[in-house]
Formats: C-alpha cells, sequence, structure tokens
C-alpha cells in the first residue's frame, strides 16, 4: 500500500510547494504539516500486537484418507477442492483398480503443553495421516485422541511436542456480545497464517447443521481450509471454533462456541468420546397458532411429539401434547435450545423439567439415560376405505385404523399445513381411530379457536395448530 499512496502523497506535497507567492506562504503556514506515515485512528484496536501474541498457537492441519478407484476413473468429487480445500489425484485410465490419497486442509488452535490440538471432526475425518504444521513451518504427525462428530469438534496430539509449545487461552463464548470485534486465524485455501477480522453478527444460530446448533455468526472472512481454526475476541481469547460458511452469502460464517468446546474438552481427551444424557422425547417448535391453541400468551418452550416406550420421560409421567417450560429452573427459550440443555448434562443425571399440560404448569423430576444414536426409519401409510368429507377443507379416509387425509383442498385452512397421507392421531387432545371420529371432533371445535391437531408423517408425529 505504501508503494502505492506515499508517491501519491509527496507528489502533493511537491506541487504544492512550486507556489512562490506571499498568500500561499500564508496559507501553508497555517495548514498541518504533511506526514509519511498516517496516524493511527485513536480507539482502534491494535490487531497487529494481538495476532503477534496469539498467532503461533494456530496450526494449519493436513489430512490424508486412502480412497478406493475403480479402474480408469479419477476420484473426480465435485466441489472437494472448493469447500475443503484438498486435493484429489486422477488415476491413469490404463492402471487396475487401486487406493489413491486424499487430503484436505484444515487449522487447529493448541490447548496445552501436552500438544493437545483442537479442530472439527469434518477435518480429519476417515483420515489416516495427520499432519500439523506450526507456526515457523515445524511439522510433526499427530494423533487422533477422540471426536465427537455431533459438536463436530476433534481433538489431536502432537507426536512428541516440541517444550516451547505456545498454548491458547480460551474465553468465554456466554460472555461474548454481539458487536464485539473478533478475528479468525487459520489456513485458508492453505494459505496458512490468514488473518481476518470482523464483528460477532449474531448469537445462537441453527443452521440444521447437528442436534446442538447454536452458533455464533461472524463477518470475518471464513473460508474452506479455515475450518477447525479459531475465533478470537480483543482479549485474545479463543470464543469460537471456526466451522462452517454460507457459499451463497458473503460475511456470514459461523463458529462452534468455545463453551460447549470446553465442556467436551476432558471427555474427549479421557476417553475419546463425549457421553451425554437423554430423557427419550421427540420434540418440536411452536408458532402463534400453536401457542395460542395450548393456552400460551407466546410461543415458548418445547412441545412434546412422541414419547418413547421405556424412556425417562416415560417414567416420569411426560406425555406427547406436553411443553417443557423449563430445565432445572433455566427457562426453555425455543425447541433448539432443549437438547443442548439436556445433553450438558451426564447420563444418570437428575433433572426437574417444568412441564405445561392443559394448560397447567407442573414440576416433574427425571433421570437421564444415555444417548444413543437412533437409527433412521421410514413407514408408508396407504389409505383406503370410508370417506369422509370433514371442515377445514379436508377429505379424509380409514386406513388400518387411523384417519389419513385423503386431499387437502387448495387455499383452504389447513393447505400448507396438512398433506395427502397424513395420519390424524388427535384433535384438541383427543385421540381419533378413524376418519368419522376425526370430522366429529373437528366440526365439535369452538368457533374462532385454533384446532389443535396432532399428525403423523412417516414416522415422526408433531403437533400443528390450524385456525379455521
Amino acid at each position: 500500500m505504501k508503494s502505492i499512496v506515499t508517491p501519491f502523497v509527496l507528489a502533493l506535497a511537491l506541487g504544492a510547494g512550486c507556489n512562490h507567492s506571499a498568500s500561499a506562504q500564508q496559507t501553508a503556514a497555517t495548514q498541518p504539516p504533511p506526514f509519511s506515515n498516517p496516524p493511527m485512528l485513536q480507539g482502534a484496536p491494535d490487531v497487529a500486537s494481538l495476532v503477534a501474541k496469539v498467532k503461533p498457537a494456530v496450526v494449519n492441519i493436513t489430512s490424508t484418507r486412502d480412497v478406493k478407484v475403480t479402474r480408469g476413473r479419477g476420484l473426480n468429487i465435485p466441489g472437494f477442492e472448493e469447500f475443503f480445500g484438498g486435493q484429489q489425484r486422477e488415476q491413469p485410465d490404463d492402471e487396475q483398480d487401486s487406493t489413491m490419497h486424499q487430503s484436505a486442509l484444515g487449522s487447529g488452535i493448541i490447548v496445552d503443553a501436552q500438544g493437545h490440538v483442537v479442530t472439527n471432526a469434518h477435518v480429519i475425518d476417515g483420515a489416516n495421516v495427520v499432519k500439523i504444521r506450526l507456526d515457523g513451518d515445524r511439522e510433526y504427525r499427530a494423533k487422533v485422541v477422540g471426536k465427537d462428530t455431533k459438536l463436530d469438534v476433534a481433538v489431536l496430539q502432537l507426536e512428541n511436542p516440541p517444550k516451547d509449545l505456545p498454548v491458547a487461552a480460551l474465553g468465554s463464548s456466554s460472555a461474548t456480545r454481539v458487536g464485539e470485534y473478533v478475528v479468525a486465524i487459520g489456513n485458508p485455501f492453505g494459505l496458512g497464517n490468514t488473518v481476518t477480522m470482523g464483528i460477532v453478527s449474531a448469537k445462537g444460530r441453527v443452521i440444521g447443521a447437528g442436534p446442538y446448533d447454536d452458533f455464533i455468526q461472524t463477518d470475518a472472512s471464513i473460508n474452506p481450509g479455515n475450518s477447525g481454526g479459531p475465533l478470537f475476541d480483543l482479549h485474545g481469547e479463543v470464543v469460537g471454533i471456526n466451522t462452517a460458511i454460507n457459499p451463497q452469502g458473503k460475511g456470514i460464517g459461523f463458529a462452534i462456541p468455545i463453551d460447549e468446546v470446553k465442556q467436551a474438552l476432558p471427555q474427549l481427551i479421557a476417553s475419546g468420546h463425549v457421553a451425554r444424557g437423554q430423557m427419550g422425547v421427540v420434540i418440536q417448535g411452536m408458532d402463534d397458532s400453536i401457542a395460542k391453541a395450548l393456552g400460551m400468551d407466546h410461543p415458548h418452550g418445547a412441545l412434546v411429539e412422541q414419547v418413547s416406550p421405556g424412556s425417562p420421560a416415560e417414567k416420569a409421567g411426560i406425555k406427547a401434547g406436553d411443553v417443557i417450560t423449563s430445565v432445572d429452573g433455566h427457562d426453555v427459550q425455543s425447541a433448539s435450545e432443549l437438547p443442548r440443555m439436556v445433553a450438558s448434562h451426564a447420563p444418570g443425571a437428575r433433572v426437574q423439567l417444568g412441564v405445561l399440560r392443559d394448560k397447567h404448569q407442573s414440576s416433574l423430576a427425571l433421570t437421564l439415560e444415555a444417548l444413543k444414536d437412533q437409527p433412521e426409519k421410514s413407514d408408508d401409510q396407504s389409505s383406503g376405505g370410508t370417506v369422509e368429507r370433514g371442515p377445514l377443507g379436508l377429505t379424509l379416509g380409514d386406513a388400518n385404523g387411523h384417519a389419513v387425509v385423503e386431499r387437502v383442498s387448495p387455499d383452504g385452512p389447513a393447505d400448507g399445513k396438512l398433506r395427502r397421507g397424513d395420519v390424524i392421531e388427535e384433535v384438541n387432545r383427543k385421540a381419533v381411530s378413524s376418519a368419522s371420529e376425526a370430522a366429529a371432533q373437528l366440526r365439535a371445535s369452538k368457533s374462532g379457536e385454533p384446532i389443535l391437531m396432532k399428525v403423523k408423517r412417516g414416522d415422526q408425529s408433531r403437533f400443528l395448530a390450524i385456525e379455521p
């Protein structure tokens, strides 16, 4: 920048000095003298000093995995290089089926003197070899100590780490405010030690990345290869782990809050995985209509869709249609908060839940069990038999002891909420098992009030409210 600006400024200064008139000299005397280096803006953060302090603890990560390729074909994964900063070598047409090395680039942060490095789980997914390059180009092999795919966090450890390892300070994401300056350092597109700066644009973002979405949104530039790198505040403390970008937008990046990482870190180092508690419920969010139908003044809490048989929730007496409003006295503002609040407890922990049922608030205690991965299931419903034309623009049919939606009238009250094949299980908290029962309950609903329905679609049941 100096090679462009300075000659231009100097040329203006020399040009002004060519006028020898008295008036020009008097005018020049009242003006401040020209300067060669612009003064620093008063109050601006000293990012250069901050970076010099924290950058040594930031590392570049290269992970390599073996991929089998078919004769005559390269790997050619669309978007691999664009989104993961990786490299893939083409397979010559005349070679036999063989194994090919595929690499991915990422970033990480050293968190202790033992050489533990925090990064994203997706950076080292399936890796056979992981190499870590420190500031100053020292390179070490590393082993994967543990990973948590739900949070997308992994812990690596350098093999034979040096004694002079720089260590980053972990801050508090809960104390970080929207609008604060933040600095991202990482390895975008393999361009190591890259520094970008921005602000915290938002907190608590849910982007569909996993069950515990609670991202920090920032406009500090984050690109492929930044994954796993740190997001620093101006105190030089890590407040987030950069993990995702929005390819359709500019200045929209996401980081995992460091508070969640700190909670998982001891377990990942000690056992390689994170044990979390669960209640055994399927939940959904609410809109104004559902909240009104449940007697709530505004949408909040988590509406229970299903309760797993034999689960802690069933043993405690929780039922479908209940609204969980608090956990251990802490309000549940939205359904997306509940999984994080419950998962922060270990299996075997006893929690106290605030529950709203039939417009009455109560308290239930339960003991959490270990969270297990649930396989996805599919369930096709086919209707047939008696057809009942009910209110709300619905045509209902009987199928296997259920009331099934045959047709939804366009632009009717149920249009956009119900669809053909939906199974109506309840109307206004009353179970129905046939088209005629469902239609009768719909007709018996109070005029002008939202109708609360429990509907099964595929393998999942959920509540919705329809205003006539």
